[in-house]
Formats: structure tokens, sequence, C-alpha cells
């Protein structure tokens, strides 16, 4: 059996920069198991695998798995995939057209526009395919634990470390500067005992520029350590961003809102990703999350499945 697959940068303009994704753009017949030892070879943070759609209105059904683990919902992989497919015109003979695409994954349908540039794309747009949901509050001095900080680099003023979902659940926590950012590193000892894969995808950090500033040309600055699922640190999350912008939009004070915030991520671990959130807020409830970017292509090949 013979498996075609491209590789892409998600959310950079620039190869080798942002979060590389695989794409094998025709998995049908694949086994689960083997989907997951594919992930387990690329050793990327996500590969996704094409399958035909369940419903012919939909492009295409996606899974996606990490080294360890099969997620419901991820933000680079849906937008890096898009992007393959939209440039490939057509999946299992059907044609890819149009500036919008739907997926069918396992947290529920996600749709996705296309940003085309001279009559080509070069950027996706996704909406989250869950509301905005919140979990449990994680005392402090557990979450510094985790990240080898001190609880005083921690900033409680807007929340506390909290449990938050637009799809895929993360905890998330807010940090008093951009030096206590850039000197976390994950204590995998720690994640295994206090936030095992099946309490959260992994932990994301964040840090605001105040006061109308810019953190390295961002108006946030976040990493996010996720190694129970074989992910020491992510260069881009776009499912933790689609979350955090609606957990600050919840926050706000106003009833009627669109929030928009670009975030870095990856600038610590030298893959510099760009992601663009937004967050809908009407009657005071956070009705919707996007959060889009820029992709390149980068390989492509094909994989021999033996037996």
């Amino acid at each position: 059996m013979k498996l075609n697959f491209v590789t892409v940068d998600v959310f950079t303009d620039r190869q080798f920069g942002g979060n590389p994704l695989a794409v094998v753009t025709n998995a049908e017949g694949l086994s689960t198991e083997r989907m997951q030892a594919i992930a387990a070879e690329f050793n990327l943070a996500e590969t996704t695998f094409v399958l035909p759609p369940k419903d012919p209105a939909h492009a295409a059904q996606v899974r996606i798995f990490t080294p360890k683990a099969e997620m419901p919902f991820a933000g680079h992989p849906s937008i890096g995939t898009a992007f393959v497919l939209a440039r490939a015109g057509e999946s299992y003979g059907r044609q890819i057209s149009g500036d919008h695409l739907a997926f069918e994954m396992i947290a529920g349908l996600v749709e996705i526009g296309l940003v085309k540039e001279s009559g080509h794309v070069v950027a996706a747009r996704l909406t989250a395919p869950q509301p905005l949901s919140f979990g449990e509050e994680i005392p402090i001095e557990t979450v510094a634990a985790a990240c080898s900080l001190k609880p005083a680099d921690f900033r409680t003023s807007v929340h506390l470390p909290r449990m938050a979902s637009c799809g895929a659940a993360f905890l998330f926590a807010e940090l008093a500067s951009r030096e206590a950012l850039a000197s976390a590193e994950a204590r995998p000892e720690v994640f295994a005992r206090d936030f095992p894969r099946g309490r959260t995808t992994g932990l994301h950090l964040y840090v605001q520029a105040g006061d109308g500033g810019k953190l390295e040309g961002c108006d946030i600055q976040a990493r996010m350590f996720a190694p129970g699922h074989g992910i020491p640190e992510d260069p881009a999350t776009g499912s933790a961003a689609v979350a955090l912008i609606g957990l600050l939009a919840h926050h706000r004070p106003e009833r009627d809102l669109v929030l928009s915030k670009t975030i870095g991520q990856g600038f610590d671990m030298g893959r510099p990703s760009i992601l663009e959130a937004s967050a809908d807020k009407k009657a005071g409830q956070v009705a919707a999350t996007h959060v889009g970017g820029r992709c390149i292509p980068v390989m492509s090949g094909v994989i021999e499945v033996v037996g």
C-alpha cells in the first residue's frame, strides 16, 4: 500500500518556521493502530489522515494524531490540511474548490475559510467546532511545579489557572512577565502525576503586552507543553488559541465584543509562529472563536506500507 504525504509549516510565511505538519492524503483503509504508528514515525506534533467524508457536502473526514494519541480537534492540523487539499484541488477524485471547506472531526464539524493571494491559497481561518467551556481551576503551586516556575511568576488578576476548551481541553495560566515565559521548562514527571493525558491536552502559558505595546510584534506570547502526548513543546497550538481568545473575551466587561489578538508562539524554540485569533461575544456570552494563519509547503513523498 502506498500512501501519499505532504508536509507544510503552519502559522508562518517561511519554511522551517511555524509548526510542521504531515498530511497523509489517501488514508482510506488504514487502521487506527497503523495511523498512530505512522504519526509516531513522523514524530511531529501532529499528523493528519484524510478520509472520504461521511457527508458528501463536506470536503473530508480528518483524523489527527500526536506521536502518542489521537486528538478530537486541533488547530494547526486543520489549517494545514485545508491548505494542502485546496492546493491539490481534489480529494479522492472530488473537486476541492471555492473559499470554504468543512472537515468532519471527532469534536464536530470544523468550518475553514481559505485566504487567497493572486489566485493562490496562502492561509486559512477556522471556526472552533465547539463553544467555549470551562473546567476546573488548578492551584498555582501545582502549575508552577509543572513548568519550573515560582508562584510569584504568575498573574491572577484576570483569572486563576484553569481548564478551558473549544474542542480540545487545555490548562491556561497567565504569567507576569516575558522573562518568566522564556524561563519555563516542563517537568515530565510532574505532568505524568498531575496532568495526565486524560485530564488535559497540555499546559498553555501566556503573557500579554501591556498598555497597547507589543511583544516581538504580537499582542500575546505563549508556550504550550504536552509531554503526555509526546510533545515536549509545541511551536503553535491553534486549538489552544481559540480557547484562550474565548477565555479573554469571557473576562472582558463588554457584553458585545469582537476581540482580536495576534498570538506569538514558538519564539523560544526557534520556530516563530503567528496565530491570528478572534472571539465573538454576544449578550455576555462567547458565541464563536476563530484562529487563522499562513502556511508554506515543505516536502512531499510516498510511504510504502508493508503488510
